[in-house]
């Protein structure tokens, strides 16, 4: 598979999530990193993608290193972490999705003798592919989507009484969704220098006592599935950057030229010693000898 084409990075942390995005994919092939990391590369028929497929494991933390280290050695045009969540609104179902417009890190703050002082941290989803899902979200059948934000944190929230679900409930109360891996994706993306990056997740239980009976029953592979299906759904609508014709940068960059005349020889001018090449083209500086011809 050619390396100039253009790459888009999808991102799990689980092997479910990984197989429903692999299963979307053909002629996959895999790659591994200078430090160990494995990748499995394949096309998105009907695009000119090459999607870079990879299993990080879970939590943030891991996820921002590993994303760097992908996003270094892949130089991708874009990044989508995918997979499943806990939803966090009464209108949601298992299986709906949620297009993260924006990524909250929870538990940052201050805890003082008045209480807990909330100090956010926030990562907004790309505008190019927020807008991307907008308009493929209305001819995707079969799926429930919602573009709207998703709070990550490094814990699994199983109780829907708890201080943490209260805490969100106050201090980010627009949520859809909670995770654990999408801050890390979104900063990674974030610090290469605004890395067109979306966070898509499948709702697999509802962030309540209910969640082991939900992902007992298959609830995680429905989640996985329908996030897949938006997130590559999204790719095909967001199309890769144009490029430019082979050779066409080196021409164009500064100190380079061409040159032509009548005739091969040396002469001089009011501009000082000139080569002229006859129907030739050069590059850069010129070394010459001028000599006189009879």
């Amino acid at each position: 598979m050619p390396e100039t084409e253009p790459i888009a990075v999808v991102l799990t942390a689980l092997p479910v999530e990984y197989d429903a995005v692999r299963a979307l994919l053909e002629s996959l092939d895999e790659v591994v990193l200078d430090d160990g990391t494995r990748l499995e590369r394949g096309r998105l028929s009907g695009t000119g993608w090459t999607v870079a497929l990879a299993e990080l494991g879970e939590g943030a933390l891991n996820t921002a290193a590993l994303t760097t280290r992908v996003v270094s050695a892949l130089a991708p045009e874009c990044l989508l972490f995918v997979g499943v969540a806990g939803g966090l609104k009464d209108e949601l179902r298992l299986g709906d999705v949620v297009v993260g417009t924006k990524v909250y890190a929870v538990h940052g703050g201050k805890q003082t003798p008045q209480g807990f002082l909330a100090r956010p941290e926030v990562w907004h989803g790309s505008h190019r592919l927020v807008q991307a899902a907008r308009s493929a979200l209305r001819d995707l059948d079969g799926v429930r989507a919602h573009r709207k934000p998703i709070a990550c944190g490094d814990v699994v929230l199983a109780d829907d009484r708890s201080a943490l679900r209260d805490h969100i409930r106050r201090t980010y109360n627009d949520a859809y969704a909670i995770e654990t891996e999408g801050s890390g994706a979104s900063h990674a993306a974030h610090l290469s220098g605004g890395l067109d990056a979306l966070v898509v997740r499948g709702i697999s239980d509802l962030a309540d006592a209910g969640k082991s009976t939900a992902d007992a029953e298959g609830s995680q592979a429905l989640a996985a599935g329908q996030a897949a299906k938006v997130a590559l759904a999204v790719l095909r609508k967001h199309a890769p950057r144009p490029r430019s014709a082979p050779g066409a940068e080196e021409e164009a960059r500064p100190g380079t030229g061409s040159g032509s005349g009548s005739g091969a020889g040396a002469g001089t001018g009011t501009g000082g010693d000139t080569i002229a090449f006859q129907g030739g083209t050069y590059y850069g500086p010129v070394v010459g000898k001028i000599t006189q011809h009879n």
